[in-house]
């Protein structure tokens, strides 16, 4: 494994050679500290979580820097018609009546059988909707005519006849056998769907943000196109189950051809319009509590995260390196001063200066999957930047009524000898400080939407009678869940498989996945400039291939968690037989700080820019030189996502939380405190605080700064003995018990729920002999021919058994 901050492994450096090797070394990291500033003197990463980033940066990374040359075919394709129309206009002069009578026409034209002539038009329409950048100054003037121009799409029907013609392709079974039957796949063979799914990326983009001079008309057009996409009006589904379905056809290998990045952002962005964001689902929680009238929440999380300050990072391996040597040389020179102080006047040894160490804690470079237990860390010192001085607790305390129940228990099992089962209120018997211990519990005690539900259920199942039948909300959510229950395993692995493919820290496989066919030119590169340009796309294309599975699973696990909990455990329960954690954990296993360091992007050719200023010539040198940002926005986006769904699948299971200790996460996710970026640290002291109580009184020992970073920034349970771990080693954690219990609830509630057949056993019975009687039953045609002979068959020439029918009674 690379060591932290080294490009090159000191681990690999045969220990004969090391002593040789040290200085060389040394000289490497002195060179890189001159480009950038090292850990210690880092400063705090200007992000701002959100749903996405900008609106140009999230059109930019639509395409693919090989996509550039087909800029300036889309705006021939339109001009060439165009001009047959409108001699000397241009499209910006025209009225709105003669712009909607050109789009009309346009549409008209998407309907002709010829393929090519089809392409050509709907490259016109994607000129539109780029915000025709040859009649444009500037990249606000493109942005400001494509949203004009997409409103104006939307208004004459063009999403209905884009989806048309988008099943022709996904069903285009002669181009998924040609692209199967090809050795390699490149740009070209995705050209039709490219065109499509770009055209319906900027109208889903560009209609879902809100600008403040929208027009009232744009307005009410959001809501019906946002009502519309997450309805099952598209072939009886909602629209995200057919790009649900390329993905999963894509990653059976029936279809290679499919531009998954586009078809993934699509995804992505369809959702999250539909469902809602971060700021949406804050929303929608506070609105649940209330409904069931339950205490508000205590704080607004997204803001309490957004107020953080992030901690100092550990040390980088280069100061861990000359601390290791001026730890040696001061253990030599303490014992030389022993020797001399003995042998001179003075009876005590002179003191030694301690070495300050200014970081959360520091490490050393080993393995975290081997086996070596003893110290994988090393000890922590005692100056540190919590990040918080003088500023308290950020967050309230929560208590759950099951912490509530197990305290009272173990409170009577010891002072009274006997236990009331469920019982919270009865305090008889016990001394006065449990009762004002029970007291504070209560005043913080927390009851989630997900144990309403989950109480709720249990009464639904246990009384399927008397209940009746639950009211389920049509809710975008619920439609979306009831849509992809008969796939969801599929679409899982699917996803996962892609994340896999773009990780930075997979290998390429033979029999892997291909990612890359909508970003692999027709002619391979010839040059070294082409090389470098290529390989700097390839990056990119993988960087946003994670960003948008990462927000489309954290969206999905989050919007399905607060419809119904069992939704979301199932869920999570694919995602973890898939293999998700110990995935996120291999992402993680890198040099996180160049990931989110990381330039591949070259912004002369980002959209819109590329198409508003003249292009300069690029060089080796400015292609090295990437952007002047301290970070990457997506990449840093992509890893908070990563580790908030890590945190979701574990949170409240025993035993996944025993698959980061068995996994080794410890110093994975010690590694990944080192980007000084608060919300990112809080999710990494989240993941860390679950396992202290597994990993060791040394591993504490040695990790104090972590554990006061945990303190300090993370919630507090008041009667978790996370810092402790008592008695924590003799409890046993049956993973595959635990999961079969809970795969048992979501079975029952989809049973419940969906199964349209499931209150068979509980239909009605009329016991009524003369009710029953008296039932008018109709009968065939044929039936009187026949009725005779039946009779004397089945009746009268049967013996009756009166013993057998007494025996019964």
């Amino acid at each position: 494994m690379q060591a932290d901050e080294m490009e090159v492994p000191i681990n690999n450096i045969n220990n004969s050679n090391r002593q040789k090797s040290l200085p060389k070394v040394k000289e490497l990291f002195k060179n890189q500290r001159k480009d950038s500033e090292g850990s210690m003197e880092s400063p705090t990463l200007e992000f701002e979580y959100g749903d996405t980033d900008s609106l140009t940066a999230e059109l930019s990374e639509l395409y693919s820097y090989t996509e550039e040359p087909e800029f300036g075919l889309n705006r021939d394709c339109f001009e060439e018609d165009f001009r047959s129309q409108v001699k000397e206009n241009k499209w910006i002069d025209l009225g709105l009546s003669e712009q909607r009578a050109y789009v009309m026409r346009l549409l008209d034209m998407l309907e002709v059988t010829n393929r090519d002539k089809r392409l050509k038009v709907a490259r016109a329409v994607l000129y539109l909707a780029q915000g025709v950048f040859d009649e444009c100054d500037t990249e606000v003037d493109v942005l400001h005519w494509s949203r004009h121009n997409v409103f104006l799409l939307y208004d004459m029907g063009t999403f209905t006849a884009l989806l048309e013609l988008l099943s022709m392709e996904i069903d285009n079974n002669q181009a998924c056998s040609s692209a199967v039957r090809k050795p390699a796949i490149s740009l070209a063979d995705s050209t039709e769907l490219r065109v499509l799914l770009s055209i319906m990326y900027l109208m889903v983009e560009t209609i879902r943000v809100e600008t403040e001079d929208d027009r009232p008309e744009w307005r009410t057009a959001r809501e019906t196109f946002k009502t519309d996409l997450g309805s099952p009006l598209y072939n009886g589904e909602p629209f995200s189950l057919m790009l649900f379905t390329m993905v999963n056809k894509f990653c059976s290998m029936n279809a290679p051809h499919f531009p998954m990045k586009k078809v993934l952002l699509l995804l992505w962005k369809t959702i999250l319009f539909t469902l809602g964001g971060f700021e949406d689902l804050q929303e929608m929680k506070v609105r649940g509590r209330e409904r069931l009238s339950l205490p508000p929440l205590p704080e607004d999380s997204i803001k309490v995260v957004r107020s953080m300050r992030a901690a100092s990072p550990p040390a980088s391996a280069m100061e861990l390196i000359e601390q290791q040597q001026q730890q040696k040389r001061g253990r030599r020179s303490r014992r030389t001063a022993y020797v001399d102080s003995l042998e001179g006047d003075s009876p005590f040894p002179r003191k030694q200066p301690l070495v300050k160490q200014d970081s959360l804690d520091t490490y050393n470079e080993r393995d975290p999957f081997k086996n070596d237990d003893a110290r994988d860390e090393e000890e922590d010192s005692d100056d540190v930047d919590s990040g918080i001085e003088g500023e308290g607790l950020p967050w309230a305390p929560k208590v759950r009524e099951k912490d509530i129940e197990h305290f009272l228990e173990t409170s009577r099992n010891k002072f009274i000898g006997f236990t009331l089962g469920n019982d919270t209120e009865t305090l008889v018997g016990l001394p006065r400080p449990i009762h004002e211990s029970v007291k504070t519990l209560k005043q913080h005690k927390y009851i989630s939407l997900a144990e309403v539900q989950i109480k709720k259920e249990d009464v639904l199942q246990q009384c399927p009678m008397t209940m009746g039948e639950e009211d389920v909300e049509d809710t975008p959510t619920e439609i979306m869940y009831l849509g992809m229950l008969p796939n969801l395993s599929q679409y899982v692995i699917a996803l996962l498989k892609l994340l896999l493919a773009a990780a930075p820290t997979s290998k390429a496989k033979t029999d892997s996945i291909n990612i890359l066919a909508d970003v692999l030119p027709e002619e391979m590169p010839i040059t070294v400039l082409q090389s470098m340009k290529l390989g700097i796309d390839v990056n990119r294309h993988k960087e946003i291939i994670v960003k948008a599975i990462s927000a489309l699973l954290l969206l999905l696990l989050k919007h399905f968690k607060l419809n119904h909990i069992y939704q979301f455990e199932y869920v999570s329960q694919h995602l973890v037989f898939a293999n998700c954690i110990p995935l996120i954990l291999k992402f993680f296993n890198q040099n996180i700080m160049s990931y989110i360091s990381a330039k591949n992007s070259i912004c002369v050719l980002d959209f819109p820019h590329c198409v508003v200023h003249e292009m300069p010539e690029l060089t080796a040198e400015s292609l090295e030189a990437g952007d002047s940002n301290q970070f990457c926005w997506r990449n840093l986006f992509s890893c908070i996502n990563l580790l908030r769904i890590l945190n979701k699948l574990t949170k409240w299971k025993h035993s996944r939380t025993m698959m980061l200790v068995v996994f080794k996460s410890a110093p994975i996710l010690k590694r990944a405190l080192k980007v000084k970026q608060a919300m990112m640290q809080l999710y990494v002291l989240k993941l860390l605080k679950i396992q202290t109580k597994y990993l060791g009184r040394q591993w504490r020992k040695s990790n104090m700064k972590t554990m006061s970073a945990i303190y300090q920034k993370v919630r507090h349970r008041l009667n978790d003995d996370w810092a402790y771990g008592n008695d924590i080693d003799a409890r046993p954690w049956d993973f595959q018990a635990e999961e079969c219990a809970l795969r048992e609830s979501i079975e029952k509630f989809n049973s419940r729920r969906y199964d349209k057949n499931q209150n068979g056993d509980f239909a009605p019975v009329d016991n009524c002999l003369q009710s029953v009687l008296g039932q008018r039953v109709e009968l065939p045609e044929d039936f009187h021919f026949s009725y005779e002979m039946w009779l004397e068959r089945e009746v009268f020439s049967q013996p009756i058994q009166w013993e057998e029918l007494l025996q019964a009674q």
